[in-house]
């Protein structure tokens, strides 16, 4: 008998449809609850704290970096994925993920965690410490998707993240009049993002080994964590093979989603 590869199932019409209407796609079991389980081992010796004694989750979020442990390269390279990379940046387009972060690891507390703002993740000029100095572009130079990894079960109460659905559309108008050269966080964040005010409001909710995969100009935000247990979530980005991530040819669906945004494309 032929030893046959099956090929990893990708994403299904109507998902990819609602990428590029809503900026984002869940995949559920994108990556095994093992991976998640090895990997929150790891990430609690990288906090101090202690999984059985909350007296030690003094802060309400605590910010590690980026790891390239076997548990998180495995989540972020599963066949399943790379299927769903190809359909959204398209094939050769991406590279994959050899590290994975950061991780905002969010703790029950009653405290203001500071970070809670509407924004989006910027992605060239990052060699100066001003973070609000950060750029992003109508291309997305430096990023060819925002993601979301769940490395713990996320309900309603556990901080999920806030997504404005649609709210890529608002970005990619905003940023198209500023070319190339693109705009700072500190000048898209001027009007406090309301320019994406009025799109309704969804959590990034899901067991372990969920992802979201999104549109780089998603606008999002945390929120203070009202459960009992940690969050455990990564928000790496997919780098493209090109770091301008200009468009080669026909349009991938990030793109796509950009286009019409702006009218380009029905």
């Amino acid at each position: 008998m032929d030893d046959i590869t099956p090929v990893a199932r990708g994403l299904e019409p109507a998902q990819i449809e609602q990428f590029i209407s809503d900026g984002f796609v869940r995949i559920d079991h994108a990556f095994p609850r093992e991976c998640a389980n090895a990997a929150q081992a790891i990430l609690w010796k990288a906090t101090g704290c202690s999984p059985d004694d909350p007296a030690t989750w003094t802060q309400p979020v605590i910010r590690l970096g980026m790891f390239t442990e076997a548990p998180f390269i495995e989540a972020g390279n599963t066949p399943r994925l790379h299927a769903a990379f190809d359909q959204l940046v398209g094939k050769g387009r991406w590279r994959g993920p050899e590290a994975m972060g950061t991780f905002p690891v969010r703790f029950p507390s009653f405290a203001d965690p500071g970070d809670a703002g509407w924004h989006i993740d910027v992605s060239f000029g990052t060699e100066t410490p001003d973070f609000m100095s950060w750029r992003a572009n109508i291309h997305s130079k430096g990023r060819a998707l925002l993601m979301l990894f769940l490395f713990s079960d996320v309900g309603e109460h556990d901080a999920p993240t806030r997504i404005r659905v649609g709210s890529h559309a608002d970005i990619a108008r905003q940023l198209a009049p500023a070319g190339e050269p693109g705009l700072t966080l500190r000048e898209l964040a001027a009007d406090g993002f309301a320019t994406s005010a009025h799109r309704p409001v969804v959590t990034a909710t899901g067991d372990a080994g969920t992802v979201y995969l999104c549109h780089p100009f998603l606008v999002h935000a945390a929120q203070p964590h009202q459960g009992k247990r940690p969050r455990f979530l990564a928000q790496p980005p997919l780098l493209p093979v090109d770091p301008d991530n200009w468009s080669h040819g026909e349009l991938n669906l990030v793109e796509q989603a950009t286009a019409r945004a702006l009218g380009r494309v029905p």
